[in-house]
């Protein structure tokens, strides 16, 4: 499964928070956050259940940015 990449900017735009904060909520770095989001690596079962939350994410959402078959690139 890829992520959607143009879905989960959004989501973060539309959340109103910023890479640093994200990355500092996951736990991670900002660059890996970055590989992630672009699908260089991907997102931990952990790392999606807390950007659910961090992103108030409906689980339709969850599951249209996290385990979308095509992704974006």
């Amino acid at each position: 499964m890829m992520t959607d990449t143009t879905e989960l900017k959004v989501a973060i735009l539309r959340a109103g928070i910023s890479h640093d904060t994200i990355a500092y909520k996951l736990g991670i770095a900002r660059e890996t956050l970055w590989k992630k989001i672009n699908n260089i690596t991907e997102f931990k079962a952990r790392e999606i259940m807390l950007l659910q939350d961090i992103l108030h994410l409906s689980n339709e959402e969850r599951d249209s940015i996290f385990f979308s078959q095509i992704g974006d690139k």
